[in-house]
């Protein structure tokens, strides 16, 4: 029995959504380009990374500059929409429509995920008896993408989604 290469298995690393929403690539509301979320500047030198931390949403093509400072945000629930950011509801760069739904990530390390968790023939979930997080990133995809018959067809959305970016 020959031993399965590494780029054939998938292990899942427990991502869950939340910690890819340090950084977060959006459509500028005002230019429609792409735009960049992150942690907005703490005068009191706190840097403490977590969800609530004030946001600054920035674009370098036409300068618009915002600042949220709520405590709150708000998650993408819509399997059937595009989907946006949780701090401004800028809708995120990172997404394309399929036949199925959509596709969408938060940051290339998002994207890079979903794609190495798609293309794997071999898929590792999280065992049953594990008390860790269960509910991650891969496991809460719809199942569509994970299906073996919409491989091509999803790889291909996310090549397009990467390409996206170099067109901007």
């Amino acid at each position: 029995m020959s031993p399965i290469s590494p780029h054939h298995r998938f292990r899942d690393p427990r991502s869950t959504r939340y910690d890819f929403l340090g950084s977060v690539l959006v459509r500028c509301p005002t230019c429609d380009r792409t735009a960049h979320v992150g942690t907005a500047e703490d005068p009191a030198e706190v840097r403490d990374q977590n969800l609530f931390t004030p946001r600054r949403l920035i674009c370098r093509n036409c300068g618009t500059a915002k600042e949220s400072r709520r405590r709150g945000l708000v998650l993408h629930r819509d399997p059937h929409g595009s989907a946006g950011d949780p701090y401004f509801g800028a809708r995120l760069w990172l997404q394309t429509e399929t036949r199925h739904g959509w596709i969408w990530a938060y940051n290339l390390e998002h994207l890079d995920l979903i794609r190495r968790f798609v293309q794997a023939p071999l898929r590792e979930g999280i065992p049953w008896h594990d008390h860790g997080r269960k509910m991650t990133v891969v496991a809460r995809l719809p199942a569509w993408m994970q299906q073996a018959k919409n491989r091509d067809e999803v790889l291909r959305a996310i090549a397009r989604i990467h390409a996206s970016l170099l067109h901007t």
